[in-house]
């Protein structure tokens, strides 16, 4: 994006560059704000959001975790999305929804505090880049993943995300993509920003949300085309070593998609290249985010 882009901003469109809040925005010192991210595809029929309305629903979900109040209904924001989209003529794009106790009473304390929102969108590019069908590096992180007793792990809070963030630098700072969480438990949870999936004799598994994973939108479409296509998937607890020896190791998101996982702690995984069963839902998923795939067109919300 540049700086003619608009962002809205509580009911308003204001240039890229103006997006701006007060240094002591509540959300910024105790992060106590709550996002989306959603793709925007380009279709043969113009624009078309990925699974808007479950995005939505997540959304209010998560602020209703953080008692937030907010000025706007489901329908606004929706509409909000999809003008944000039309005045910025962009055709493919992330999209970030988010709402944020704003400037007030500083302390721990958010809920004399307003509660502002803004959607931006951006051009993403590979979220993870992997050249042809080579798989990502990964290791397994020394961060536990939060859980339920320390933090509400299924709403998409910022809070959660430092956690993240932490297992992410570890990664690249020890010449890697990506990290594996573990929970308390020491099972496997999910990546730094994806949820996890491996293949162990033709069988889909994934771990179940109450391990300690996001409940993924991406996540919930993989399972579902995995049964359209005949895919025995199984949702169980996956411990740390089954991955070291499963057929396919891929990580799920709406930022990076379907990204197969080629090495985990210097282990080859599939001969460091993207699975057979991977590669067919990822043709499946993009058939069906591009509009190509009339089942599953339900999910896609167009841009007149």
């Amino acid at each position: 994006m540049n700086d003619k882009s608009k962002i809205w901003m509580d009911g308003k469109f204001v240039d890229w560059n103006d997006a701006k809040i007060h240094v002591l925005t509540h959300g910024l010192h105790y992060a106590t704000a709550v996002f989306e991210g959603i793709r925007c595809y380009k279709t043969k029929e113009g624009p078309a959001i990925f699974r808007l309305e479950e995005h939505m629903k997540r959304l209010l979900n998560s602020c209703k975790m953080y008692h937030m109040t907010l000025q706007y209904s489901e329908k606004d924001l929706t509409e909000a999305i999809i003008e944000t989209i039309k005045i910025n003529k962009i055709k493919d794009c992330y999209i970030r929804p988010i709402c944020y106790y704003g400037y007030g009473k500083m302390g721990v304390n958010p809920l004399p505090n307003k509660v502002s929102t803004s959607i931006a969108l951006w051009t993403w590019e590979d979220h993870i880049h992997t050249v042809g069908n080579k798989g990502m590096r990964v290791i397994f992180s020394s961060w536990t993943r939060i859980d339920s007793k320390s933090l509400p792990i299924h709403a998409k809070a910022t809070a959660n995300y430092a956690n993240s963030a932490l297992a992410r630098i570890e990664a690249i700072k020890s010449g890697v993509d990506e990290a594996i969480m573990l929970n308390m438990s020491g099972m496997v949870v999910e990546g730094t920003a994806e949820n996890i999936f491996m293949v162990k004799d033709e069988i889909l598994i994934t771990p179940p949300i109450t391990s300690g994973a996001l409940d993924g939108i991406t996540r919930s479409s993989v399972l579902s085309i995995a049964e359209h296509l005949g895919i025995n998937f199984q949702i169980r607890d996956i411990s740390r070593d089954e991955l070291y020896y499963a057929d396919e190791v891929f990580l799920t998101g709406t930022a990076a998609e379907i990204k197969s996982i080629g090495e985990i702690d210097k282990i080859i995984i599939s001969n460091g290249k993207t699975g057979k069963i991977a590669t067919k839902l990822q043709n499946s998923y993009y058939q069906i985010v591009h509009g190509n795939n009339e089942k599953f067109k339900k999910w896609l919300t167009y841009i007149n």
